[in-house]
Formats: structure tokens, sequence, C-alpha cells
């Protein structure tokens, strides 16, 4: 049985511990040196940058959110002891574990954070399919003849790196497709590393409960359980043409995916259709100042997103959910693509006050879309502002100011309010 020492990187035939290194954090399998198809996913990964950069919250729960009306956007693993989840209201999450730190989210910091990730995986391969800043697939194939190892080898490596260069841990799932991989991810967290291998694909499906399914979320778990289908067993009794016509194109889906057949590729950099960031208020309200400066943080936030990915947007989009819970979204397309705060801002602001609707608001959010290059970013002057061009050259130095000394080194008073 191939192991491979997931510290010193060993590949050895077998054994309770590495012979070189003696640890016994090893992966062992069948298939260790032929598969090549991985899932990596960083392991709480908001929440773990937080711990890096704050040593004294290691050994605390710690939630990344917003507020008693927001929602968990990641926590650590000890909060997840408690119960909590990402996507959880902030008011449960803190009752199940009140003792949790409770910190804002710094999107500017992890997405600098998943471009250092992503120049680990770079130097491993060009195929790279990210999903969100945190995770992405990999395909490694033909690979091993320019690395001198196997892929089995090189993602041990690359979440080694991760940890001692960069202070985030991620778990690996290898196998011999995208669905599977990213199934094997979620297995062995924190620092994990799964394998499902061609043999065993069958006998590591049939258990599992439908739900595993890329797609099968609470509707759709319902509707296969009203048919009888609570596991991946029971999909396999179904023949193809039955699971069409009751359930349709999802039907097709389910038969494939039951027998662990995905043969979609990793495809290099999907498009990316926008780039938003909301807020949900501790309280309803109207009040205009406060509802201004959360919309220059939002479209600071968004901009500082789309300079990080080297995009701009040319529509610009505000949300608002009012206490009732009725959503108004506002759009707006200007001249050109921009990613500057001054123009998205602006945008938004005067979507606001034509928005036709007074409030009292619990969430509002900034968005832009119909993406472009930043290269073509901010070309046209602006005939109706003549300052406009001035507060484009003054963001731009803030920006230079801020790489250097630090996000907070200059704050713009409508920030603070």
């Amino acid at each position: 049985m191939p192991s491979l020492c997931r510290d010193c990187l060993t590949l050895f035939p077998a054994g309770p511990r590495c012979p070189a290194c003696r640890s016994p954090r090893l992966i062992a399998h069948a298939e260790l040196e032929t598969l090549s198809i991985a899932h990596m996913d960083c392991d709480a990964f908001y929440a773990s940058v937080e711990k890096r950069d704050h040593p004294e919250y290691r050994d605390h729960p710690l939630i990344v959110g917003g507020g008693t009306r927001g929602v968990v956007s990641t926590c650590c693993y000890l909060a997840r002891i408690h119960g909590v989840r990402s996507a959880m209201p902030m008011f449960q999450a803190l009752k199940l574990c009140p003792d949790a730190v409770v910190v804002k989210p710094r999107m500017s910091v992890y997405v600098e954070t998943s471009r250092q990730i992503r120049a680990l995986m770079e130097q491993l391969t060009p195929a790279i399919q990210p999903l969100s800043l945190d995770e992405a697939f990999l395909d490694l194939t033909g690979t091993t003849r320019l690395h001198g190892h196997p892929p089995a080898v090189m993602l041990a490596k690359l979440t080694r790196d991760m940890e001692t260069q960069i202070g985030v841990t991620g778990s690996i799932g290898l196998s011999h497709n995208k669905f599977l991989a990213k199934i094997a991810s979620d297995l062995d967290k924190p620092r994990g590393f799964s394998i499902v291998g061609r043999e065993e694909t069958q006998a590591f499906l049939k258990p599992k409960p439908v739900r595993i399914i890329w797609g099968v979320g609470t509707a759709t778990q319902a509707a296969l359980e009203a048919a009888g289908i609570r596991t991946i067993a029971d999909l396999l009794r179904w023949d193809h043409s039955d699971l069409q016509a009751r359930f349709g194109q999802m039907g097709d889906r389910l038969y494939h995916l039951a027998r662990g057949e995905d043969h979609r590729r990793v495809t290099r950099d999907e498009k990316l259709k926008s780039i938003s960031k909301e807020t949900t208020f501790n309280e309803d309200t109207s009040d205009p100042d406060l509802l201004d400066g959360h919309i220059w943080r939002l479209s600071e936030q968004v901009a500082d997103r789309a300079k990080a990915k080297q995009l701009s947007g040319r529509t610009v989009t505000l949300k608002l959910k009012r206490g009732d819970f009725q959503t108004v979204t506002r759009r707006h397309s200007l001249t050109d693509p921009t990613q500057l705060t001054d123009r998205i801002y602006r945008a938004a602001k005067d979507l606001y006050d034509h928005a036709g609707t007074k409030g009292p608001f619990r969430l509002i959010g900034v968005g832009v879309s119909d993406l472009a290059p930043e290269d073509q970013a901010d070309l046209s002057p602006d005939l109706l502002d003549p300052d406009a061009a001035k507060r484009a050259k003054a963001e731009r130095a803030a920006d230079a100011i801020r790489a250097r000394f630090g996000h907070e080194a200059i704050i713009k008073g409508r920030a603070l309010r």
C-alpha cells in the first residue's frame, strides 16, 4: 500500500510511521500515485486569517460576522463545537457560544491571502478553477514528469507551504473527478487529506445521503424523500429514464453522480459575474447620515475587491431590505467601467436618493456587475463633474499609502458616520 508522509513528503511502501521523520501524519491508498483531480478547501478561512493576525484569539472560539442581526460569515472549529455554523443568524450563534470573540470581516486581507495561496497553486499546475477565495479545483494530470513527484506529493507540499509560509491551513480531496474530490476534501477537516479511488467509488458512495450531491438542497431532498430516495443506494435502484421522467434534467444528473460519473473538466478562471457587499443593521434605521456612511464603506469594500481581482464594473447596484423584509433593488449603468470607490459611491448614493422608499431598512448592499479588465476602467472624463479626475488621482494615491502602511493609514471622514 503506497504511503506518503505529509510532514516530510517521503513516499514509502507501508508502515504506521514515516521511516524518514517518524511522523504519524500519513496518507495511504492503493491509488495514491495515480489520481490527479483535487479540491483544496481552506479550513475556516476567514477565522484562520484572524487568528493568524491576532494570536490572542488563538485559544478562543471566534466568529467572523457582524452585529446581532447579521449572520455568521465563518467561525473557527472551537465555535463549531458549540453548534455555530456559517450563515447562522448572529443572535443564535451568540446564544450557543456566548464567550465567542466576534470580529468584523476584513475582505481586503482575505483577498490578499487568497492571492498568496493562488500563487502557490500556480507553481503546481495552470489548471486551477477557483470556486471562492478559499477553495479551488486543481488538475495535476501530466505533471509528474515536471515535478518529479506524483500529484499527491505536490498537494501535500501545497498545504504544508500554506501553513508555514502564509499561516493558514487547508484540506485536500484527491480523486478521479471533481464531484468526488470535493466530497473527499470535507471528510477529514481540518488539515485533512482524503482520497476516493476509482475502485472504491461505488462502495464509498452507496451509504451516503443524497444531500451529498451538488444541487440537492432542502426542496430537492424533500422531493427525493417523497419518492423513497434517501441514500445513493436508493438512487442506484432507479432506471435512468424513470429518474428523468420524475425529476427532469436533475434526474439525469442524479443518475450519473450516484455512479460517481462526472466528466466536467477543471476549467481555469470561470468568469466572475459580479462583486458585491452588504451589511445587516443591529436595528432598522432610516438615519440618512448612517446610511450614507454604510454606502461609502460598502462601496470602498467593493472597490477594494475589484482592484484586488484586477477588474472593473460598468453597472452599479444598490440593494435595500426594509424592516418588513421587502427588498428593493436599483441599478445604474456608467459610461465606462470603474473600480474607484468614489464613482461607485456616487452612483449608489444617487440610486438611494431616488429609490422611492423611505425605510426603515434592516439591510443595505452595494455591488458592481458587467465586469471588465481593469485596463478598461475609468477611461472617459466626466464632463459634468470637473473634480472627478482630481478625486480619482487622490484615491489612487491613498491606495498606494494604504498598501505601504496599512488600510487604516487613511480614513475618509464619511467612513466614520
